[in-house]
């Protein structure tokens, strides 16, 4: 078994408490995806888990064996980091092998295992050559290549791929995702990326300042964020929030801002009805706002007297950054919308797939 358990850790620097409480249970055969801005503790965890760094407090398990005090080469792991890390006097194939050969493997088993790494990656054809004849990408393929050769039981990867372009990073996310199910074995995966996490993930784990905000499915963490931060990190443009006061009025919920008025749906207006009053903040997903003329039928749906300040057309969508009064959001349109910089325009708000939040402890109200 490789599942992983991180419990009740603690790790600081001096008197600066990085990780706070983290308690996180990964599964055996699992792709998990640590997620969080930069500096949350993120990459602390993986290190920790890697026995690079030293536990504060709490226990780090992998599988039956608590490995706080195992050397890093004792914990059956593999590790990819953000630079490639490639000896450069050493060819594509003798840098696979190197961790092996340290370990006195034998030369068949050697290549047995570095030509089906080699198969794997489809880097077979690269094995003569140096790393300053490969791309960025088959430099990360060794990499990963190096850790595979290992046959650990976890696979660790501290944001791998940082250092690609754009159109490789797509690339590359969709290879580690046919690796894992290749492999078949636990993966912990780091990023700050969350559009890498949403697409490669099994569970991901939210991380805010050293705290662990929220552990879910990818789609569970769009559909239902514990709460603001999470709100406004999953989700690419970002939730937008608006500070907001809930008026019930004969059972019928209606969140104000100030500048516009919307209503709740009777099917979900059922925790709010004895809120009367209550500062929120009200939250909706740049695609759940759209042009009147190319919205989805049976929804429930409120119109918003807006302003148009930027638009950006991006082939098969357009953004339209709006403005009501003190507040600005962002709406996600079709791409046939011809909506103008400066046109006063309506949109409207799918409350079907509202999010309302506590304005003082910034949490999910459902």
């Amino acid at each position: 078994m490789a599942n992983v358990t991180f419990k009740k850790i603690v790790k600081k620097f001096g008197d600066l408490t990085i990780i706070k409480d983290l308690n996180i249970e990964v599964q055996d055969k699992e792709f998990l995806v640590l997620v969080g801005p930069s500096g949350c503790g993120k990459t602390t965890a993986l290190r920790l888990l890697a026995g690079l760094e030293e536990i504060t407090a709490g226990e780090i398990a992998i599988g039956d064996r608590v490995v706080n005090d195992v050397a890093p080469k004792d914990r059956d792991i593999a590790m990819v980091f953000q630079s490639y890390a490639l000896y450069p006097h050493l060819s594509v194939y003798d840098n696979m092998a190197f961790g092996l050969k340290l370990r006195k493997t034998p030369k068949d088993e050697i290549k047995r295992r570095v030509d089906e790494a080699a198969t794997i990656l489809d880097i077979t054809h690269l094995l003569d050559r140096k790393p300053r004849q490969l791309s960025g990408g088959q430099r990360q393929r060794v990499a990963v290549g190096r850790a595979i050769v290992r046959e650990p039981k976890v696979f660790l990867f501290d944001e791998p791929l940082s250092n690609l372009d754009a159109k490789l990073r797509v690339q590359m996310r969709a290879e580690i995702s046919k690796l894992h199910q290749r492999l078949q074995t636990t993966f912990i995966y780091v990023t700050h990326d969350q559009t890498e996490a949403m697409t490669m993930a099994s569970r991901i784990a939210v991380i805010n300042k050293g705290d662990l905000q929220q552990l879910d499915t990818p789609q569970n963490l769009y559909d239902h964020p514990n709460n603001i931060f999470v709100a406004g990190f999953i989700g690419s443009p970002a939730m937008n929030f608006f500070p907001a006061k809930l008026s019930v009025i004969g059972g019928k919920v209606t969140v104000d801002t100030g500048d516009f008025q919307v209503a709740v749906p009777d099917n979900l207006s059922a925790p709010y009805k004895s809120m009367d009053g209550k500062n929120v903040i009200f939250g909706i997903r740049p695609e759940n706002i759209h042009d009147p003329e190319f919205a989805p039928p049976n929804i429930h749906g409120e119109k918003v007297t807006t302003k148009v300040d930027v638009t950006e057309l991006m082939g098969n969508e357009t953004f339209l950054y709006l403005v009501s009064g003190k507040n600005t959001f962002i709406a996600r349109v079709d791409p046939r919308s011809h909506k103008r910089v400066g046109d006063s325009v309506q949109v409207i708000f799918d409350m079907d797939k509202l999010h309302i939040f506590d304005a003082e402890t910034e949490q999910a109200i459902r």
